[in-house]
């Protein structure tokens, strides 16, 4: 079972996202503050982040840079999210991939398949 970690602080959204996501045979677990992510991480050990671009504690791409500084989590696929164009910015910082908001939750099961090897 693929591991998904989202880091978002919008409830709504999570709760729809986490439903979905298990409904496609994912394990979900989520993280609602950037500051948290490393630590739950290691714990958790997730395959792959969804990570939304503004958390309510430190900026998103923070967080893409802390992780991929993270020898443990250098690798792991990171899709960022946002509803404003900063798709050059987040890539730059080390995600895989950059979903535009409003985006489409049943295409996340795809696109998580092709970054998870």
């Amino acid at each position: 079972m693929t591991k998904v970690m989202i880091v978002d602080d919008d409830r709504t959204m999570v709760k729809l996202l986490k439903t979905l996501l298990e409904l496609d045979d994912f394990e979900v677990s989520i993280v609602a503050n950037g500051g948290e992510v490393l630590e739950r991480a290691q714990q958790i050990q997730p395959d792959i982040f969804l990570m939304d671009y503004h958390l309510a504690d430190v900026d998103g791409v923070e967080v893409v840079r802390a992780l991929r500084a993270s020898s443990q989590f250098a690798a792991t696929p990171i899709v960022v999210t946002s509803g404003l164009d900063v798709e050059d910015e987040v890539i730059a910082a080390g995600a895989n991939r950059f979903l535009i908001k409003p985006f489409e939750p049943a295409s996340l099961p795809q696109l998580f398949a092709e970054l998870v090897v």
